[in-house]
């Protein structure tokens, strides 16, 4: 038997022989490619570090010439004006689904730490979610779904990931191929006799070939389970900058599956960092000045939102990450008027829908698509002509007024340390300063500071970003959190391993390629 698994966990019921089986099929057909794609990514890297940029593909240039149009959307996917995220525990489940929203993303990867217990207690719960026995009781409340709910789709974990609790061959498996296959093989007809479908989210997808990859997985699944070829949906995160240069093939790849593309606004300039990690000229400013509305991000989601239309396909927009404060009102209130100035000008660009992470963003998102799509459920008919593809535009990370300041730095080694410390002890998704983080705002924090150390970068005020300013201010950061939190839960909140693990991602000489890698060595 060539799987082995190490640890049954919270749901046992779910790693039948069978089903560890269907996971190793999975792995016995697509392992090998998933590992020529890996190094793909390296050696494209390879290319970036010595001055290469990425551009449209001449070889596929006959794709993006040629008219085809992707797969109609199923019923429940049609309108999908505002969509809402979370991780995969019993309770923001709950609160997601009777959000208000037409979709939740049940999030395997940035807002769920890979715990096994999380892992595995997010696959009992989608299944409990299909059969609508979901619930969640506290002394004070009872949490149960409510007559009508969002449609469910689920983000596993990208291919990159791996899984250390079961192994193949006497390797971890693929975190991606472990998601998928415990999913569809448990969940899929589930969701069928529910009335819907087995719908992912796509995560960190770098081109075409790996959305090839995806979309003959999902053929093979389907075949194996006796399941009509088709009925698998997926919608993929644009969200590295050479993805952003094979919209039309990731579409293409995906046709009889795809349901659509969406603007992963954080992990996107993450990705911009990372490509470009050793070019000085593409050195960002603090992360709150890279907005959408700077030339190069506008350039990236209208040429989404062109590209998607084109093919028939449904553009979402990006997070609004924003959390309401009842404890501070005139800070709500400024905030929800960003959040609401936000969606207004994606509705505005055309896209057919958006995100939020809290559900106290549904109407304020909801007001401003409605006051666009009115009855309509989308706007996919409307064609952005006057997009053209602009590599240019694209690689131009200059944003006017940028600055690099000591409050950026602290922002940055804060939140990072903070949000570390949380996906450390369980939590993936954790409400800092008035924001929903996750592992995507985490990177942007941590590169952010090794794209400064390593440039000698120099804030506005001229000083020079080194180890030991970083150091320096997270000698402060530590310090005030426990002050804050106490003796007892700055302990238990593991919060000085988090900042050991942060200088490891931040401050080393070569560029970590994903903090989660490192992180997971630290959790059971």
């Amino acid at each position: 038997m060539a799987y082995e698994l190490l640890d049954p966990g919270p749901a046992p019921e779910l790693l039948t022989a069978e089903a560890l089986r269907f996971v190793e099929d999975l792995h016995d057909a697509f392992e090998e490619r998933r590992q020529f794609l890996l190094a793909m990514r390296r050696e494209r890297q390879a290319e970036f570090d010595v001055g290469l940029m990425p551009r449209f593909l001449p070889e596929t240039a006959h794709i993006r010439q040629e008219a085809w149009q992707v797969a109609e959307a199923p019923k429940d996917l049609r309108d999908r004006r505002v969509e809402i995220t979370g991780p995969v525990d019993r309770k923001m489940m709950i609160n997601a689904l009777n959000s208000g929203a037409k979709v939740f993303m049940a999030d395997f990867e940035d807002a769920t730490s890979p715990t096994w217990h999380n892992i595995m207690e997010g696959q009992r719960n989608l299944i409990d979610a299909y059969r609508r026995t979901l619930s969640f009781e506290t002394p004070e409340k009872q949490y149960r779904l409510e007559d009508e709910v969002a449609t469910l789709m689920v983000r596993p974990r990208g291919l990159h990931l791996p899984e250390k609790h079961i192994l193949i061959d006497g390797k971890p498996a693929a975190a991606s191929f472990v998601d998928f296959g415990l999913y569809m093989f448990w969940a899929a007809r589930e969701a069928l006799e529910a009335g819907t479908g087995p719908y992912f989210y796509l995560p960190k997808i770098e081109s075409h070939l790996e959305a090839r990859l995806w979309n003959d997985m999902f053929v093979y699944a389907q075949e194996l389970l006796d399941i009509p070829v088709g009925t698998i949906r997926a919608t993929v995160l644009i969200e590295t900058i050479t993805a952003a240069f094979e919209m039309e093939e990731i579409l293409y790849e995906l046709a009889p599956h795809s349901a659509g593309l969406n603007a992963g606004r954080w992990d996107y300039i993450f990705s911009i960092i990372k490509k470009f990690r050793r070019r000085r000229d593409k050195v960002l400013p603090d992360r709150a000045q890279v907005t959408m509305e700077t030339p190069f991000m506008t350039a990236y989601t209208d040429l989404l939102v062109a590209t998607c239309h084109r093919r028939g396909a449904h553009a979402i927009g990006g997070m609004a990450a924003f959390i309401p404060n009842r404890r501070d009102p005139e800070v709500t209130e400024a905030a929800l008027q960003k959040v609401a100035a936000d969606k207004r000008r994606e509705a505005g660009q055309g896209f057919d829908g958006t995100w939020v992470a809290h559900p106290g963003l549904v109407p304020v998102a909801m007001a401003e698509f409605d006051a666009v799509l009115g009855e309509n459920p989308n706007q996919i008919d409307r064609q952005r002509t006057d997009v053209e593809p602009d590599a240019a535009a694209l690689l131009d990370t200059y944003v006017p007024g940028g600055r690099i300041t000591l409050d950026g730095i602290r922002t940055n080694v804060s939140v990072g340390i903070r949000y570390l410390a949380s996906w450390l002890t369980g939590t993936g998704a954790a409400a800092i300063d008035n924001l929903m983080e996750d592992a995507a705002t985490a990177e942007i924090s941590r590169s952010q500071i090794w794209q400064w150390v390593t440039h000698s970068a120099r804030t506005a005020d001229g000083q020079l970003v080194d180890a030991d300013l970083v150091r320096r201010v997270a000698d402060e950061v530590v310090a005030e959190i426990a002050e804050r939190v106490g003796p007892e839960a700055f302990q238990k909140g593991r919060y000085e391993e988090a900042r050991r693990l942060f200088e490891e991602v931040a401050l080393s000489e070569e560029f970590v390629e994903f903090l989660t890698i490192p992180a997971y060595d630290l959790i059971d």
